[in-house]
Parts: C-alpha cells; sequence; structure tokens
C-alpha cells in the first residue's frame, strides 16, 4: 500500500508537475455523498485524497472543517463507518491512494494496531494524525511498516531541527508541510516564505517528497506552491465548496473544482496508475529492523505515569516549548519568586484556615476545617496561578493574554492580573457560560477584558479551552496563553499546579501550628481540571496517612449521560493535548457533559489527577447537583459562608466522609471559591433540585400583605 503512495509521487516527478492532494470529512455533508465525492475528485484528476476521520474536538483545524466534523458525527459517521466508506469507495472505482487523516484518541480508542489492520483492508493506504508527537509517532509507525502502511509525518514552520531529522527518517512516503501558523482554512494569501521553509525541511529530509498545505484554494496558489513543493494539499476550500453544493450535485462540483485547479492536465486513467509501474525515486531511508527512537529533554518530566505528555498540532509544539523554557527560567530564578511572593499581600495570602464548629457539630464526626480560597482577591484560588503566569508572560516579552474560564473566576483573575501589570487581555468563554455567569463576564469587562462567547459544541469550558489553543497557535509571537487549570500539554499541569501548590503549603504549616504538629486526617477538594485539588493535594502526596478525596460533579447522576464525573466514570484517551481519563464514547468521541457548577463541566481532567487515580493515592467520588446544593446550603446557613457551587461538591463530600470518622479526627476542606457568582444559576435550578434536598427559598408574603 505504501509503494503506491511511492509509485504517484515518482509518476508526478517523471511528469514534471506537483501531485495535488485534496481533503473531504467522511460523511460530509452526507454518508451518501462521500463516495460520489471521492469518485469526483479522481475524474477530476487528483492524484492523493485524504479522508478525514471526523473527531469532536479538532484543535488544529478552523470552522470551516470544525463544521464538517461536527455534521459528519451528527450523521452517525464512526471509525468503522469510515472504513466502509473506503471499501466502498474501492469496489466503486476509486484506485487513487487514500490516506485517512485525523486525531489519534478515536484511533487508539479502536486500537491501533486494529486500526491499521483494518484500515488496509478496506482499501487505504496510510495514515496522518494530527496530534500524535515524534515518540509516539515512532511507534505507530512501526505498527504501519508492519502492515505495508505508510505514515506521512506532518512538520510545521516552527519545527525544530532535531524534530525534522526524526520526522524525515520515519517518513516513507512523503512528508506533509504545513505552510503557516495557525489552523486549517482557506485564505486569499499565500505564505511568502514556502521556498525558505520547504528547502530548509529538505536539509533533514533529502529527496523524501514535500506536499504543502493551509491556505491553498486557487489555481495560482497551487502553482505558487508548486514551484516550491512536489504536491499541494487542498483542504478547506473543497469542503466549503461540495457544502454550498445541491444534494446529488456535489460529486460533479469536486470534479469541476479539481478541473480549475489543475488546468490543462489530463487526469489520470487506472492503466496509467497502477498497472504500468513507476519506479519509485523517493530514496527508502527506513532502516530493516525499526530502531529509530526519540525522547526531547525536559527539566520536569512531562509525564504522570502513563498520563500527561503533549498531544498536539506539530504548529502548537512551538509554543508550548517556548513556554516550557520561561517557565523553568523563572522558577529556577530567585528573583521570580521574590517577585511573586511579593504580590501575596495583594492576593491576601496567606488565606486563612478555621475549623469549622457549627458544621462539625452537625456532622456529629471527625473536626472540620476550612481552607479559604474564597477570600483571595478576585474571590478564588485562580488568583495564583494567573498572577505567577502573567509574570512569566512579561518575561517572555508577550504584550497580549489570552485565557479560557467556565465559571469565570480563572477569567476574572487573568484580566484582574492583567490590569495590574497593562497587559491587553481576552477571555474565551463558552456561551451558556456566559449567560449563567453574567456577573463574572461584566466583572471582566469592568477590569478591561474582551470576553469571545464561544458558540461551538456545548458552548462550555471544553469548548472555550479549544478555541483558546487555536487562537494562541495563529498568535504565538504576541500572544501568551494562561491556561487555568492544570490539564492540557506538557508543561500547563506542573506549571499550573507549581504554582496553586501554595494553597497545600500553606494548609500544612497552619494546621501544625494550630494543632501541635499533626496533618490532617483528610484533606477534601472539588475536582474538575484539577487546579485547586492539585495545588491542596500535592505538598500531601507523601504523607501516607493523610486521605486525599477528590469530589467531582456528577450532574443528574452517574446513572445518566448528563454529569462530569471524568475520573468516576471516565477512561483513558488524549484530549486537549494531554493522555488523562477522559468522558468518551465507544467511538473516542467526547462526550457532552453538565454540572450545575460551570468550572466543573469538563470531560477531562488533569494527568496528575489521572495518575493518582491510577496509583490509588487519591479517592475520587462524585456529588450530584442537589447534593451539591446542599453542600451550598449547610454551609451557608452553619457557617454564614456562601461557597461557590464548585466548592460545594467538596463540601458534600467532606460532610459524608467527616460522618463517618471519630470525633477526635480531622478534615480540611478547599473552599476553592465564593458563591456570590452563583446565586442567580441557585435561583434557576432550585425549583428543581430544592425538593430532593428539602429546600425551599420562595419568598413567603407578608403579614398583611395583598394578593
Amino acid at each position: 500500500m505504501t509503494s503506491l503512495l511511492k509509485e504517484t509521487f515518482a509518476k508526478c516527478k517523471e511528469e514534471g508537475r506537483n501531485a495535488l492532494i485534496t481533503f473531504i470529512t467522511a460523511g460530509y455533508p452526507t454518508i451518501e455523498d462521500t463516495v460520489p465525492i471521492l469518485l469526483g475528485m479522481q475524474e477530476g484528476g487528483v492524484d492523493v485524497i485524504e479522508l478525514g476521520i471526523p473527531f469532536s474536538d479538532p484543535i488544529a483545524d478552523g470552522p470551516t472543517i470544525q463544521a464538517a466534523n461536527t455534521l459528519a458525527l451528527s450523521n452517525g459517521v464512526t471509525v468503522g463507518k469510515c472504513l466502509e466508506l473506503v471499501k466502498l469507495a474501492r469496489s466503486k472505482g476509486v484506485f487513487v491512494p487514500i490516506i485517512l487523516m485525523g486525531y489519534y484518541n478515536p484511533i487508539l480508542r479502536f486500537g491501533e494496531q486494529e486500526m491499521i489492520k483494518e484500515s488496509k483492508a478496506a482499501g487505504a493506504n496510510g495514515f496522518i494524525v494530527v496530534d500524535l508527537p515524534p515518540e509516539e509517532a515512532v511507534k505507530f509507525r512501526g505498527f504501519c511498516i508492519a502492515n505495508d502502511m505508510s505514515y506521512v509525518p506532518l512538520v510545521a514552520p516552527s519545527t525544530t531541527d532535531d524534530r525534522l531529522e526524526l520526522l524525515g527518517e520515519i517518513a516513507d512516503s512523503f512528508i506533509y508541510v504545513v505552510s503557516r501558523m495557525g489552523t486549517t482554512g482557506a485564505t486569499g494569501t499565500i505564505n511568502d516564505s514556502i521556498s525558505s521553509l520547504t528547502s530548509r525541511v529538505r536539509k533533514f529530509t533529502g529527496n523524501t517528497p514535500l506536499a504543502v498545505g493551509f491556505g491553498v484554494s486557487t489555481r495560482e496558489h497551487f502553482l505558487t506552491v508548486g514551484a516550491a513543493a512536489d504536491g499541494v494539499v487542498i483542504g478547506s476550500k473543497i469542503v466549503t465548496i461540495i457544502g454550498e453544493s445541491a444534494p446529488g450535485e456535489r460529486g460533479k462540483a469536486a470534479t469541476a473544482y479539481v478541473k480549475s485547479i489543475l488546468g490543462e492536465h489530463p487526469p489520470f486513467s487506472k492503466h496509467d496508475s497502477i498497472s504500468t509501474p513507476i519506479p519509485a525515486t523517493v530514496p527508502h531511508r527506513q532502516k530493516d529492523k525499526d530502531t529509530t527512537v526519540f525522547e526531547e529533554k525536559h527539566k520536569y518530566n512531562p509525564r504522570f505515569g502513563q498520563f500527561g505528555g503533549q498531544y498536539v498540532p506539530e504548529a502548537l509544539h512551538a509554543c508550548l516549548a517556548e513556554l516550557e523554557k520561561g517557565f523553568e527560567d523563572a522558577v529556577a530564578d530567585p528573583k521570580f519568586w521574590e517577585e511573586f511572593r511579593s504580590l501575596y499581600s495583594y492576593i491576601g495570602r496567606p488565606s486563612s484556615l478555621h475549623k469549622a464548629e457549627r458544621l462539625t457539630e452537625h456532622c456529629g464526626g471527625a473536626q472540620i476545617w476550612l481552607k479559604r480560597e474564597d477570600l483571595n482577591h478576585t474571590g478564588s484560588h485562580k488568583i495564583n496561578n494567573a498572577l505567577a503566569q502573567v509574570l512569566i508572560a512579561r518575561r517572555l516579552g508577550k504584550k497580549k493574554i489570552i485565557a479560557e474560564t467556565g465559571a469565570g473566576q480563572h477569567g476574572v483573575a487573568t484580566a484582574t492580573a492583567c490590569a495590574k501589570f497593562g497587559l491587553e487581555c481576552t477571555v474565551f468563554m463558552g456561551a451558556e457560560d456566559v449567560r449563567r455567569q453574567a456577573l463574572n463576564v461584566f466583572r471582566m469587562k469592568i477590569l478591561g477584558a474582551t470576553v469571545i462567547a464561544v458558540t461551538n459544541g456545548t458552548q462550555t469550558l471544553r469548548d472555550a479551552t479549544s478555541e483558546a489553543f487555536r487562537f494562541w497557535v495563529s498568535n504565538l509571537k504576541t500572544t501568551h496563553y494562561v491556561v487555568g487549570s492544570a490539564i492540557g500539554p506538557h508543561p500547563y499541569p506542573t506549571l499550573v499546579r507549581t504554582f496553586q501548590s501554595v494553597i497545600g503549603n500553606e494548609t500544612k504549616e497552619q494546621f501544625q501550628k494550630l494543632n501541635d504538629g499533626k496533618l490532617p486526617d483528610a484533606i477534601v477538594a472539588c475536582v474538575g481540571g484539577g487546579s485547586n485539588s492539585s495545588g491542596m493535594f500535592s505538598p500531601f502526596e507523601n504523607d501516607l496517612s493523610v486521605k486525599l478525596l477528590g469530589v467531582e460533579a456528577g450532574g443528574d447522576g452517574l446513572n445518566t449521560e448528563r454529569h462530569s464525573a471524568t475520573l468516576t466514570a471516565g477512561i483513558p484517551g488524549v484530549f486537549h493535548g494531554v493522555k488523562t481519563y477522559v468522558l468518551q464514547d465507544t467511538d473516542g468521541q467526547v462526550h457532552d457533559t453538565h454540572s450545575v457548577s460551570a468550572g466543573l463541566d469538563y470531560p477531562g481532567v488533569g494527568p496528575e489527577l489521572a495518575y493518582w487515580k491510577a496509583s490509588g493515592r487519591v479517592q475520587f467520588i462524585a456529588a450530584t447537583d442537589a447534593e451539591a446544593l446542599e453542600g451550598f446550603r449547610l454551609l451557608s446557613q452553619l457557617e454564614g459562608i456562601i461557597p461557590a457551587l464548585e466548592s460545594s461538591h467538596a463540601v458534600f463530600g467532606a460532610v459524608e466522609l467527616a460522618k463517618t470518622m471519630p470525633k477526635d479526627k480531622t478534615v480540611v476542606i478547599t473552599i476553592s471559591g465564593r458563591g456570590d457568582k452563583d446565586v442567580q444559576s441557585v435561583a434557576e435550578v432550585l425549583p428543581r433540585l430544592g425538593p430532593q434536598i428539602g429546600w425551599d427559598l420562595r419568598f413567603e408574603q407578608m403579614p398583611g400583605q395583598k394578593n
């Protein structure tokens, strides 16, 4: 199967022309359209077809291909259906090479080796995996070699020399060169540095054919790019044209567009393409035995056991490498820590730790203590990380800051840090979260931030995070992305935990001072992405006498699909650039989630927490929306503290734990945020959830008041 790709490029070279490679998402606009579109492309003269495997969260793609993915999934397209379409296309006469292109998680869920075997049986020739890091690509490519399938690496303008050398070595048919930073999408202009880019790539890849894509949409683009490349890739423009075509005419539309790109070039015939093999002129770089290894140096291990890593599009690697170096330099610099700690008085640190007398009495068991991150400036723990990352951004010379937010607290904290240091701030927030956290949206705007409502997908934290990553990769030179939780690719989980660990370190010192040097018997924190929980748990990780309990969002219940209990109900996968536990279906598509608390409404979790789950160091449970509301009521009415709905999950979990423990034992709860932001949300859900916990706050008629 690899040989057909080699022969195709060899034939194009012999004929003195560029190979044309076109992309379409399987099942778009309908499943029935796919094979006619492939036949139409072939009739127009295309040399290679990329067939996209749709994924729920394609962070490397622009709006056109995002929309195609969403529609294809709504049509019922699965990985198995994609393979069926390849098989059907072959039976209907499609003979040009077909490369399956997609993201890693659906392939991982299907089973890598099984996927490769079944793809070959269906008639595919190879794979492009958008977010597969080099160390994983070496392994995947080994599976491909064993099945005579091609693995096509992606390189970008930012790809380092070391990575170019490795990717050039494992390429066995051609290399896909991303011509510009950013996400997919047709543009009106072509990068004028393509020639220098391809020249640099060839220094490491020899005569391996290079196919250049991203932004190509016209014949003029095709000719311009082709002057420096062996092949040209066109995707978004074709998706747009086919989407605008009438049903029944989409195959013809594909033919017409391909012909408009190729001009007078005649299409291949089956005889030309297969029956008369052309000796491959591409140097065969692979070794007899695949002993290729790749290991980048990191000061801090990017892995937490099997979890972690950097599963990102190649273009995003430069962003992460720059941030990693900036983080490493900062934490090794005493002046950085001096500046950061000088801001403790601004934050309100150390935050208080005190015993909750009435809540303890209510439980009748262990003594309950509260770590009051809700008393920090801006009302949550988020300010710790936001200020630290803004300091790093200033060290890197970045003038613009972006952030994602769910409940709005991280957005407020980032906007606050930017206002203090005079930086431009843009916050991405799901449109549903904008609605239910209107107060925090207004706070961000007061602080001078721009809030962008994300209308993709579920319109929650998950989609805001995806949109922030897409924006960042397109604006690296000027922009720093302040990730708000311990999620995402390395170094973010380590970076966020490092700055949030002030919570746990303070708690340990304060508790021991107040309790004759003893440690608490249990620590409880809510868990969404994991910023407050990793910050609280990590200083106690090796104190095995301390029970660590994380409380996730159980939503309407684990027996429903409306929850966000990733560690309780998820399975390992790859999401937002990291291997971790993910709420996903059997096809590797990420589940929609639900929680009464916007900050916990996320289908992934930080990889360090995933490791603690797998190792058993931390126990994780789920509290339903109604149970979280009970925690909200208890802390409000027994201690005079209105907690964030996120923290309310931890309150409920801690109360239930304390009831099972003797009175001489102690439990500390992280109150990660205050509940002002959630008062309206509580009012909205009380009519539905209040009866479940016996709480009715309807206004009673005053004596003498008329109806």
